[in-house]
């Protein structure tokens, strides 16, 4: 799967408030949870949007798994 790559600095203005997408990033893919309900406004509970989770992981109440539900459409540089 042949993904457009972008920088952190793109990823950060992803977050529902500088642009109304809202993008996570997780181990190296970027996914759009524009559409999730449980990300309005670019927040997930204490998580925000637009940058890389995958250090943030360990400490939610669910697993990896979760992003098996959406595609990715980018990676992060």
């Amino acid at each position: 799967m042949d993904l457009p790559v972008y920088t952190k600095q793109q990823l950060a203005l992803r977050n529902g408030q500088d642009k109304p997408q809202i993008w996570v990033a997780y181990k190296g893919f970027i996914y759009d949870m524009t559409e999730s309900r449980l990300w309005r406004n670019g927040k997930h509970y204490e998580h925000w949007a637009g940058q890389d989770l995958t250090d943030e992981l360990p400490d939610a109440p669910h697993t990896e798994a979760v992003f098996e539900k959406f595609t990715p459409i980018g990676k992060v540089k």
